[in-house]
């Protein structure tokens, strides 16, 4: 046997609103309410909400030395995290993630060169999408002519798709100078040398 209850309003013992129904729009609750939804809650039988993963973040594990006047592949081999393990941190320091969507990824870079009269005029962070460029930001310029040393910064941000099998990132930079050898650093453990990407909920 089949029961059907028709209300346009189920109150608590209060008298206060838990459900209404009123010209097609269901309320639940009310000001102040707190709701627990036990289960998945779908919009048209498509799951509500998401998540913002895969995501990780990468920093050097030491210094790096860069080619001038070239580019050269970030090596960021220490893991802050890699949610979803889409990350190598060992070999094309790339990231592959495995569910399709758009993603946030950024890269920030600092270098310093060697001292004397050698210089640093440009630094590069680029953001490459399967091994073509897909970003790249000037962000530092430095020539310093005291004899101490010579540093760039620059950072890079893009929100790229990604299909979630063959599509990858990573983070290349580029120095421009007139001689010496730039060298890419953390710092004194101020960590600023950062690659990471995670994914937005659509």
């Amino acid at each position: 046997m089949t029961s059907i209850l028709k209300a346009d309003t189920i109150q608590d013992t209060d008298g206060n609103n838990i459900i209404n129904e009123n010209s097609n729009t269901i309320t639940i609750g009310a000001s102040g309410d707190t709701t627990n939804i036990i289960g998945t809650l779908q919009n048209n039988g498509a799951a509500v909400g998401g998540t913002n993963t895969p995501a990780f973040e990468a920093t050097l594990s030491s210094t790096q030395g860069v080619t001038l006047n070239g580019l050269t592949k970030v090596q960021a081999a220490t893991e802050y995290f890699d949610v979803g393990s889409c990350y190598d941190n060992s070999t094309n320091y790339r990231f592959t993630p495995t569910t399709a969507g758009k993603y946030f990824v950024y890269g920030q870079i600092y270098f310093y060169n060697t001292a004397g009269s050698n210089t640093v005029q440009r630094g590069d962070a680029r953001i490459y999408k399967n091994g073509s460029v897909h970003r790249s930001q000037l962000g530092g310029v430095s020539d310093y002519p005291d004899s101490t040393f010579n540093e760039a910064a620059a950072t890079s941000i893009a929100v790229i798709d990604l299909n979630g099998s063959s599509d990858y990132v990573e983070l290349y930079v580029y120095a421009a100078g007139s001689s010496g050898t730039p060298t890419l650093s953390n710092g004194s453990g101020e960590n600023f040398v950062r690659f990471g990407a995670y994914k937005l909920i659509e």
